[in-house]
């Protein structure tokens, strides 16, 4: 039986003075709505209209928009991101699943194939970032769903050990190391490689 992909985009609701706060911080507010708005965009066209896979953006606040109407939309419900990426994992349809950041630019058609590959073979599949976080985690979801997403410092450099440390023995792959851009340090190492 083939199983669908699921490709997953987390990403909030793109509005002047909400989200991506730490970035604010360093450009201001009118820059980081515009890196917002524009990361997402390019991220929907390179990967949301692929036929290997169903997109969904999974969206906070749950009753937000409006949002592209050729997307499937999920709610990312309460929580932390972790509680927020089970609740995805859980209530998606059967099939390997990858989800991905909205602010992640470096992301390619080519890396998405690739992990959903790699979920074939693993159980998980994690793309690392520089800050020892991660920008891409893949699930394969069956012979059962594994959310190993308990108990980790989320926004700190142990995200991805602590995650792996939930993986309890599963195999795990990884692909490519990118860098999401969370402060103006990182928007301007993106800028300099463009």
């Amino acid at each position: 039986m083939d199983l669908q992909r699921h490709l997953v985009v987390f990403v909030r609701f793109p509005r002047l003075g909400a989200g991506k706060r730490r970035l604010a911080r360093d450009v201001g507010e009118i820059e980081a709505y515009r890196f917002q708005r524009a990361t997402l965009a390019a991220t929907l066209r390179r990967v949301g209209r692929d036929r290997r896979w169903i997109t969904w953006l999974a969206v906070t606040p749950d009753r937000s928009g409006p949002w592209p109407d050729w997307i499937r939309i999920h709610p990312q419900g309460p929580g932390d991101l972790g509680r927020r990426m089970t609740c995805v994992a859980r209530r998606l349809a059967a099939g390997p699943l990858v989800i991905i950041g909205s602010d992640v630019p470096g992301i390619s058609r080519a890396m998405i194939a690739h992990a959903f590959h790699m979920l074939g073979a693993c159980d998980a599949v994690f793309g690392p970032s520089p800050d020892g976080g991660y920008w891409l985690v893949g699930l394969k979801r069956r012979p059962r769903v594994i959310t190993p997403f308990a108990r980790v410092r989320w926004s700190s450099a142990h995200a991805l050990s602590d995650t792996l440390a939930n993986l309890n023995g599963a195999s795990v792959g990884f692909v490519n190391t990118l860098e999401d851009v969370d402060d103006g340090a990182a928007l301007m190492r993106h800028r300099g490689h463009h």
